[in-house]
């Protein structure tokens, strides 16, 4: 699959889209996930393990800045608020049980498969 072939979902966030690479029924995914410059994806809490590369741009949150070609580890039952740098960012992230949004504003999404059909 070629970058510029992938299927985009837009979401509820603006400036954030997803392609699912992978959704398998047992709640794990891997997921390109693009975000505009400056915008920030949902605090989330991880129901198992996140593994992220950062492909393009940067993103931060409380673990520091993220540069293209970093890649971060979040175990279960941690959470973040990641926001994208002055060049947007573009992450390949693999779940092995998926999020949960903790943002009081944000829509309700019992993962980032709901996040990504606008639910």
């Amino acid at each position: 699959m070629d970058l510029p072939d992938v299927d985009w979902k837009t979401t509820s966030w603006p400036g954030v889209r997803l392609a699912f690479l992978a959704d398998r029924d047992d709640g794990s995914a891997c997921v390109l996930i693009d975000m505009a410059p400056g915008v920030s994806y949902p605090e989330h809490r991880h129901r198992g393990v996140e593994e992220v590369l950062v492909v393009r741009g940067s993103y931060s949150d409380d673990g520091g800045e993220h540069l293209a070609g970093s890649f971060q580890r979040n175990e279960a039952d941690t959470s973040h608020h990641p926001v994208a740098g002055p060049d947007g960012a573009l992450l390949l992230a693999w779940s092995d049980q998926g999020i949960e949004v903790l943002e009081d504003s944000a829509p309700t999404a019992d993962s980032v498969a709901g996040a990504a059909d606008g639910e």
